[in-house]
């Protein structure tokens, strides 16, 4: 593999092959779990961590790595962009090689050239803009969830297939996952004929959308599909029932949290969201839903698998590697598949998953979600 190292980690390995660092003799293996600990997405940085945490703690009564334990440090990043190189160069700092997140797809943009060019492995259980990997030449970043324009298409295809609208609204809130996925949606429904007169993108953080809502009535659309988070679909789903809009709203897996139910009250019934299979309906996960189960934790979340499975790519690295070294860490993923509890999962060149599912839930007003049959 050839990395493009900045002057500081070349000063690193030099010194490294001089005199053994501290962190070799360190008792613990340390996975730094990056994602959004404070502010409005908080709940996703909580799915990944509760994932983290399960498998390390079944990693470690395993007898651990090595002959080491893993050891999970969290860092927020508040899942704003500007955070991402902060966070990355803490991990950096702190002599941290593994990093499981970025959690939302603006901070993992920005982190990742740090962590390449450091050497130090990340994967993403829940970043699916393909602007995380497209066009990187990365060797150091990996994802275990799919990418938006695998995401996009099976949603533009569902929405075809079975909803079969006369004219549709795309919105979206203007960052990178949000755009992102609202675009391949966009492009695939115009590719199947299907009429989309409104695409237009709303303020992430805003309180009110009647001016956006009124649009979609006056355009008298039966379909709306928004790309973004939890928070703002709430909110239109919310101000769109108050203000007599009839229509199906439809997101990608960053609108199924919980919390919209809070926001957005009895309007969110019916709502369909694409989601990672739910892979706690597989039986060779009995043991793993258990153990999450047993600390109280909900293992059924769109992030809790894949976070775990995150976890025990690199934990499968480091033990196939044969030592706990990055690089070598990288090599081994990039040409061996690795068994977790989403599959047997393998990566393409540029670290994106060969394969992955979503499925279509229809989320219900008392916040339970069920397969679309």
């Amino acid at each position: 593999m050839k990395l493009r190292f900045s002057p500081i980690a070349a000063a690193v390995g030099l010194a490294a092959g001089m005199v053994m660092s501290s962190g070799a003799f360190a008792d613990t293996i340390k996975i730094a779990v990056a994602g959004p600990f404070t502010g409005a997405l908080t709940q996703y940085g909580s799915m990944v961590k509760e994932g983290v945490d399960t498998a390390i703690e079944q990693i470690n009564a395993s007898g651990g790595v090595l002959g080491k334990q893993l050891e999970a440090v969290s860092i927020d990043d508040g899942c704003e962009p500007k955070q991402g190189p902060v966070v990355a160069n803490r991990v950096v700092n702190d002599k941290i090689h593994y990093v499981v997140g970025h959690v939302c797809s603006g901070a993992t943009i920005a982190a990742t050239d740090i962590y390449n060019n450091e050497g130090v492995v990340m994967v993403t259980p829940s970043a699916t803009s393909p602007a995380v990997t497209d066009g990187k030449n990365y060797e150091m970043i990996f994802r275990t969830i799919g990418r938006d324009d695998q995401q996009g298409p099976a949603a533009a295809k569902f929405i075809v297939d079975n909803i079969k609208p006369s004219k549709v609204a795309v919105l979206h809130d203007k960052q990178s996952y949000g755009q992102g996925i609202a675009s391949a949606v966009k492009k695939d429904l115009e590719a199947a004929g299907i009429n989309v007169v409104l695409f237009e993108g709303i303020n992430a953080g805003d309180s009110d959308y009647s001016a956006v809502i009124t649009k979609l009535k006056s355009a008298g659309v039966d379909f709306v599909y928004y790309g973004g988070y939890h928070p703002e679909m709430g909110l239109l789903l919310r101000q769109g029932a108050e203000q007599g809009l009839k229509t199906q709203f439809m997101g990608p897996e960053g609108v199924g949290n919980p919390d919209i139910n809070a926001i957005g009250g009895a309007s969110v019934d019916g709502m369909l969201v694409t989601l990672p299979a739910d892979f706690t309906a597989d039986e060779g996960n009995a043991a793993i839903v258990k153990a999450f189960k047993d600390k109280g934790r909900d293992p059924s979340g769109a992030f809790q698998l894949t976070a775990y499975s995150a976890t025990k790519a690199i934990a499968d690295g480091i033990t196939g590697a044969g030592a706990d070294d990055p690089i070598k860490v990288a090599d081994y993923l990039h040409a061996n598949s690795v068994k977790t509890p989403i599959g047997e999962i393998s990566w393409n060149k540029q670290g994106d998953l060969n394969d992955f599912k979503f499925d279509i839930f229809v989320w219900h007003k008392d916040g339970s979600k069920s397969v679309y049959k």
